[in-house]
């Protein structure tokens, strides 16, 4: 059986970032790490949810939205991955999800989604949890001196 491409990463090295996860053709896959794995500090499920539903919305909604084509949650927790064709730079994807985390910190309307039709588990969006989340996490990526791949980070 094959190792997927984000269990060949050595997680005691990743801190909170902006990582290329993979790359697939014409698709970039980013890790948008929220959290130091293995730390017992995850994003709160509510949060994460909400986080989903805004960031997607956003970044669909964005100048490169046509080339978006996945943003969704992590399983540990810890982030999300972000999915863009390969006509987007890293630098242009970057600045696209700092542009979503600020859109979501002044966003004061009803989160993206949020009915019985358009999602699953609808009652389990709260936006005042996902934004401290943002602002960290934004704040994280202001910050950032690099983006590295995970071939990078396992050679640190």
């Amino acid at each position: 059986m094959q190792k997927i491409k984000s269990f060949q990463v050595d997680h005691r090295k990743l801190g909170e970032g902006f990582y290329i996860s993979r790359i697939d053709g014409d698709v970039i896959t980013y890790d948008l790490r929220f959290c130091k794995p293995n730390t017992g500090v995850i994003v709160d499920m509510t949060a994460m949810h909400t986080i989903e539903h805004m960031l997607a919305t956003f970044t669909r909604s964005s100048d490169i939205g046509d080339s978006v084509v996945y943003f969704g949650p992590m399983g540990c927790q810890t982030g999300f991955y972000f999915l863009v064709r390969n006509n987007v730079s890293k630098e242009k994807a970057l600045e696209t999800v700092k542009d979503a985390l600020r859109q979501t910190i002044a966003y004061e309307g009803e989160v993206f989604g949020a009915s019985e039709i358009e999602c699953g588990n609808y009652r389990n969006l709260n936006l005042d949890a996902a934004k401290p989340y943002c602002e960290r996490y934004l704040s994280v990526l202001e910050n950032l001196t690099g983006i590295m791949d995970y071939d990078e980070v396992n050679s640190l």
